[in-house]
């Protein structure tokens, strides 16, 4: 069994998190911190990522194994952002008897925009899968610009992506192209519109990847789904929103 990663921060009940694509979970240690004091924040490192070992294949399932036997409690609330939030979703969906709340932030159950569904353009993720093959590090720069584009004090919220993902070294190729692959192939969509789950969407208006109005359409299909809305936020709340995010949080819990 591949060795996982988790911090542990507070006490309380118990939140998980899991990050997104291409990072760990030094990128939103802060902000675990400064949530831990209302409860128990268990951040952990997908698969290949950090200070997690690989795993082969990296398939959203595989990934989901791998992180439930290294969480340190039975039952939890999941929060997943972005590749996370899809990792989320899936263990929401295969395992309910020990998720018992999902929170889905910055993340869509199906990432790729189609005719009848709102989402990244394919080409957005081909492009970056491109790139991967020549310059790893542009690619990140690249994507990590993405998140915070168009935003107020992007310039600075920029860098302290870039200090924070510089903790560790980044993912293989291989894990970061697999990472992609789920984000272009994974679809959720029905999981979320028949779940018996309490399920909560939190999205920025700003949001360069994640379409609001793909939220908006899954709580008109299913209205027991609460989305919340961070006005003015891009892709890393966490960072650019912290106070509005840990208080919508905690009344989550």
């Amino acid at each position: 069994m591949s060795q996982i990663h988790t911090e542990v921060y507070g006490e309380g009940p118990a939140l998980v998190m899991i990050h997104g694509w291409a990072m760990h979970s030094g990128v939103w240690r802060d902000f675990a911190r400064q949530l831990a004091r209302h409860c128990q924040v268990i951040c952990v490192d997908l698969p290949g990522h950090g200070r997690s070992e690989a795993i082969e294949p990296f398939t959203l399932q595989q990934i989901g194994n791998a992180l439930l036997k290294a969480i340190p409690v039975q039952k939890f609330t999941v929060l997943g952002w972005s590749l996370g939030a899809t990792v989320a979703m899936d263990m929401a969906q295969r395992f309910p008897q020990r998720v018992q709340r999902l929170i889905v932030l910055a993340g869509n159950p199906h990432f790729v925009r189609k005719p009848d569904w709102p989402g990244v353009k394919a080409e957005t993720l081909d492009n970056f899968a491109e790139l991967l093959k020549v310059d790893v590090s542009q690619t990140l720069i690249r994507f990590l610009a993405l998140q915070v584009n168009g935003l107020a004090h992007g310039k600075t919220l920029l860098q302290t992506l870039k200090s924070a993902i510089l903790e560790c070294p980044p993912p293989g190729v291989d894990v970061l192209q697999s990472g992609l692959d789920i984000l272009r192939t994974s679809d959720l969509r029905e999981f979320l519109l028949r779940n018996r789950l309490p399920v909560h969407l939190i999205v920025g208006d700003k949001d360069a990847l994640i379409p609001l109005a793909s939220a908006q359409t899954l709580q008109r299909l299913n209205p027991a789904i609460d989305v919340q809305v961070l006005a003015s936020a891009g892709h890393a709340p966490f960072l650019s929103h912290a106070e509005p995010l840990i208080a919508a949080i905690r009344k989550l819990l």
